[in-house]
């Protein structure tokens, strides 16, 4: 896979680059909350432009239906990365359109360029390889070269993420190339123990990195939603917590395959309950009980692990070499149930080992509850791409860029 470095040291200037970044950021209408993604592509941006390149910046946002959608614009996220590279961006108001190949024409060498949602073009996700293709072609008109740093979308078979750099010249940037040295340390070059906590709603949503992990990890601290399936499994009953039930049979068969390797399958010990699912625009207090977990009520759900199961899971991480969190322990969102998923943070920030925050809910996590970036190992900027990668998939974007 080629680096930028290399890139730069072949000569940039004059040439327009085409950076494939993710600034698929959350926005409250057209105020950012979390730019995490824009600060993590900002360097490549930056050096691209430093060295002389006419950078042309893409990304996706959201799910727009294939047509532009003003509240799917990157218009936002523009402003944002031009505040942090300290210069003027100029922003095209379509992907292939007029718009945008005159403001490519017009940047002069060091100028940075962001063109408008690529799936506001229903060429950039389409399953038919030749629309994805005439797509990537059109984008191919407007660069020279191409450089990958999207690693939130490196796991989509999209027109700009896998088919592109097959027509141009192509590199990765500084951030792929930081995140799959990271990964690598989770799959190739582990430090023991090697502990794995994950949250979030969904058990499906995991299956298949517990599958992996299980032939690599200790142990395995399950929170979120998806531990009341796992509870479920067990036979205990969890009220109208989140259940997947035609799950129950798979996450039994781990919780054996588990005991069979002896991996350490660690689930919540007490839970926070509540009779429903709290507004977490209003943030009103909704008054959680703490309950055991074999003793949640009939009509609560759970919405957080408790505090026994928060200094239980600090103990479990406090000796491990390296540790991979994906996913909050609960609706962190509300002040109510952001204890588990602090707990958590804290651990890893404790941890005298390599920590991995990876992605999505729980990168926006730590930062919503003001823990420092530094204090991690590393905060990925794809929750996806992470799990894909530790489930041992081939990812399309990556492969794109291997020579």
């Amino acid at each position: 896979m080629k680096t930028i470095d290399e890139l730069l040291a072949e000569g940039v200037a004059g040439r327009r680059v085409f950076v494939r970044a993710d600034l698929n950021v959350p926005l409250d209408g057209t105020t950012i909350t979390d730019d995490g993604r824009i600060r993590a592509v900002q360097p490549t941006v930056a050096r691209l432009a430093e060295a002389g390149a006419r950078v042309i910046v893409a990304s996706h946002l959201g799910r727009p239906k294939g047509a532009p959608d003003p509240a799917f614009s990157l218009a936002p996220a523009a402003a944002r990365l031009g505040e942090l590279l300290g210069a003027e961006v100029a922003f095209a108001t379509d992907t292939v359109g007029d718009s945008a190949r005159a403001t490519v024409a017009a940047l002069a060498d060091g100028q940075v360029a962001v063109i408008e949602n690529l799936r506001f073009n229903a060429g950039e996700t389409a399953k038919d390889d030749a629309e994805r293709g005439a797509f990537a072609d059109q984008l191919a008109a407007l660069a020279d070269l191409y450089v990958g740093d999207g690693f939130g979308a490196v796991h989509r078979k999209h027109a700009s993420v896998y088919d592109l750099p097959a027509r141009l010249p192509h590199a990765a940037g500084g951030l792929i190339a930081t995140e799959v040295g990271v990964l690598k340390r989770l799959t190739d070059d582990v430090r023991r123990p090697y502990a794995v906590v994950l949250g979030g709603a969904k058990v499906s949503d995991k299956l298949g990195v517990i599958d992996h992990l299980l032939e690599k990890a200790d142990r395995i601290l399950i929170g979120g939603g998806m531990a009341y399936t796992f509870l479920k499994a067990q036979g205990h009953e969890i009220g109208t917590s989140l259940l997947q039930e035609d799950q129950i049979p798979a996450v039994q068969g781990y919780l054996k395959r588990a005991e069979e390797r002896g991996v350490e399958f660690v689930l919540p010990v007490d839970v926070l309950v509540s009779a429903g699912f709290p507004d977490l625009k209003a943030k009103a207090p909704t008054h959680p009980t703490t309950v055991a977990l074999d003793a949640i009520p009939a009509g609560q759900m759970g919405l957080d692990i408790g505090p026994e199961t928060g200094r239980l899971y600090a103990s479990k991480l406090a000796d491990a070499a390296t540790v991979f969190w994906n996913g909050p322990m609960g609706v962190f969102e509300h002040p109510d149930y952001a204890e588990g998923t602090k707990a958590v943070a804290q651990a890893l920030v404790d941890s005298p080992g390599f920590s991995v925050v990876g992605g999505g809910d729980s990168a926006a996590a730590v930062r919503i509850l003001g823990f420092d970036e530094k204090a991690f190992g590393h905060i990925s900027t794809g929750g996806g791409a992470s799990l894909e990668y530790l489930e041992g998939k081939t990812l399309p974007g990556l492969a794109a860029l291997e020579d």
